[in-house]
């Protein structure tokens, strides 16, 4: 291992700011589901969302789970993702009882391909639920012509999108809900949690009250619901980090923009035309590399030049053993062998993004 200073591949910022935010709520004693949850939302609204409901929870995959539950996803349905990504996504679908059925990418983007979505629908589909993956959105202008043409509804996954948009529409505004993660790693965080956004006025009440045991009135269940609602103490994290995620977007995009400049031997990210991407990964590919291969790169980076990658995602997700699902998916499978995750989060300075830089083009250049 060098003895340079190790770069991470991410690297979640909390200051003073959000050390004040939570001792604020714990000297008031209002610790779960109080004003902070409530001024959280309706900030987020305003920022991300451009005015759409905001629903806070305590996760991104409750986020997802509470969303195809209140949109009436269940048992018999079938909902196309993609296989390419966490396996939160399926896991979602599958927590409804419903079957995710697993669908190919753009070679681009790394974004769900509307071909092979399209080629999959069956009487069962119900729905599309894209995800805009390292931070690139999806295209959800086929996406929002496909369900309408199938009459399928249409949810996003935005857990690595905060502020992505296309043609100035942002993500999150689309489909009948959609999910952004607030879990450490992400653009911003609330240290851990999630945010539903919905156009849908029932949706939005289905969701507040699966959040919280099914009652928006104490003891007055109308549904049989969850515990999945965010703490004051997280959302106090989450509205100091709503303040400077715009910045730290920039910042994302001035150090992708170096990278694309100055790297050579890998293929750097593809921006489709009209979309706004937010750098939650700056992925690059190691074109016609194996597994071994792939990895033996990443090594050499870290013990070499300090520099940390990572590899999102080496497994399909229908290849999993909780899926288990086979499926021709061959820009799927091309990308697992491919992908790279190297750093770019907003804590990197000019000499981290040199040494990125040196260590790959050093790297990619031994290989050649």
């Amino acid at each position: 291992m060098s003895e340079l200073e190790f770069i991470p591949p991410a690297k979640p910022i909390i200051g003073q700011d959000e050390r004040d935010a939570v001792d604020r709520v714990l000297a008031t004693g209002m610790l779960a589901q109080g004003p902070e949850v409530k001024a959280f939302e309706e900030e987020f609204s305003k920022v991300l969302l451009d005015g759409r409901a905001a629903v806070a929870v305590n996760s991104g995959t409750s986020g997802l789970h509470l969303g195809l539950a209140a949109s009436g996803i269940g048992r018999g349905d079938e909902v196309i993702v993609p296989a390419f990504t966490f396996a939160a996504t399926g896991n979602a679908v599958a927590l409804t009882g419903a079957t995710p059925v697993f669908a190919d990418i753009d070679p681009d983007t790394f974004c769900l391909d509307p071909k092979s979505v399209e080629s999959l629908i069956t009487d069962k589909t119900k729905a599309i639920m894209p995800v805009h993956l390292y931070g690139h959105p999806a295209d959800m202008v086929a996406f929002e012509a496909l369900a309408q043409k199938h009459g399928l509804m249409l949810f996003e996954d935005a857990a690595q999108a905060h502020g992505a948009a296309i043609d100035g529409r942002k993500v999150g505004t689309f489909g009948t809900f959609a999910m952004f993660s607030l879990y450490p790693t992400k653009n911003m965080t609330s240290g851990e949690g999630g945010m539903v956004s919905t156009g849908d006025a029932e949706v939005e009440r289905r969701l507040r009250l699966l959040r919280n045991q099914g009652m928006e009135v104490q003891y007055q269940n109308e549904l049989v619901g969850y515990n999945n609602r965010m703490t004051d103490i997280h959302a106090a994290i989450g509205r100091v980090q709503l303040t400077k995620v715009g910045e730290w977007t920039e910042v994302r995009r001035r150090n992708a923009a170096f990278l694309d400049a100055h790297l050579q031997g890998v293929k750097t990210p593809k921006i489709a035309e009209g979309a706004e991407h937010v750098y939650h990964q700056y992925t690059v590919r190691l074109e016609g590399f194996s597994v071994a291969d792939r990895d033996a790169f990443g090594k050499e980076l870290k013990e070499r030049f300090a520099v940390g990658s990572g590899v999102y995602y080496p497994v399909p997700t229908n290849e999993l053993p909780s899926f288990h699902q086979p499926a021709d998916l061959p820009e799927t499978a091309k990308a697992t062998h491919e992908v790279l995750s190297l750093p770019v989060h907003p804590s990197l300075t000019q000499e981290h993004l040199d040494r990125i830089v040196e260590a790959v083009n050093t790297v990619a250049g031994a290989g050649a």
